[in-house]
């Protein structure tokens, strides 16, 4: 039996992951936004795991109805009943919430702003994960922590970084909306799937590690890169 003295520290642990990638990501930007707006933006990244979860389970129902090879569901599952409706999600948030502020004055703030909406929503992840659970022991919760960091919260802000730096690169056009935004958020859905695809493998075989491994350095090294290119189209 859970007893309630354990929630602080799993909904610690949850939330770590998130806060570690937020205070590393943070610096990278040279003119710190507005602390207000950063936790408005990670609580509504947070708050669209709720909707998410019902959208994915009805996806899930609606692609089972069909007469489908286990392999064919699978890829459905993953980029339609996961990826797709994640990445729309944490797109939503930047749209809705950051695109009209005052503060969103420059291009790398779309790539800052995605991470943190990415964030929050990878700790509403982790407190589904967490709450539910009959973890008692720390170095358990740790365990779990740290995986979470290095892959599933990892992946969600390199996903919203990769069409973060397409808003930014639209961030001259007078359409915000432009086929840039809409590619990038194509590529993060693609890589978010692709990732997913590759975690099933590594379920199957532990020689499948490379995979999730690869696609993440590599994404992150591309991302590193973008924060740079953004930076040069403004002065700092």
């Amino acid at each position: 039996m859970i007893s309630v003295f354990n929630y602080p520290l799993y909904i610690f642990f949850a939330v770590l992951p998130s806060l570690a990638w937020l205070n590393f990501y943070l610096r990278k930007d040279n003119r710190p936004e507005p602390k207000r707006m950063i936790l408005k933006v990670f609580f509504f990244g947070l708050i669209i795991v709720l909707p998410a979860i019902f959208l994915e389970i009805g996806i899930f129902k609606t692609i089972e109805e069909f007469s489908l090879s286990p392999s064919l569901l699978l890829f459905l599952n993953t980029f339609l009943g996961v990826a797709l409706i994640e990445e729309v999600l944490k797109f939503l948030v930047i749209k809705e919430k950051v695109l009209s502020f005052p503060e969103f004055d420059e291009p790398v703030d779309a790539m800052i702003y995605s991470i943190v909406a990415a964030l929050g929503f990878a700790a509403g992840e982790n407190l589904l994960i967490f709450l539910p659970s009959k973890i008692i022991l720390f170095r358990e919760m740790l365990g779990i922590s740290l995986l979470r960091f290095l892959g599933a919260t990892f992946l969600h802000a390199l996903c919203a970084a990769v069409f973060g730096f397409f808003i930014g690169l639209s961030f001259f056009k007078k359409e915000k909306m432009s086929g840039l935004v809409f590619l990038g958020l194509f590529l993060a859905i693609l890589l978010h799937g692709t990732y997913n695809l590759a975690i099933n493998k590594l379920k199957e075989d532990l020689k499948y590690l490379y995979l999730p491994i690869f696609l993440l350095v590599t994404v992150a090294i591309l991302v590193s890169f973008g924060f740079k290119k953004l930076k040069t189209l403004k002065n700092y």
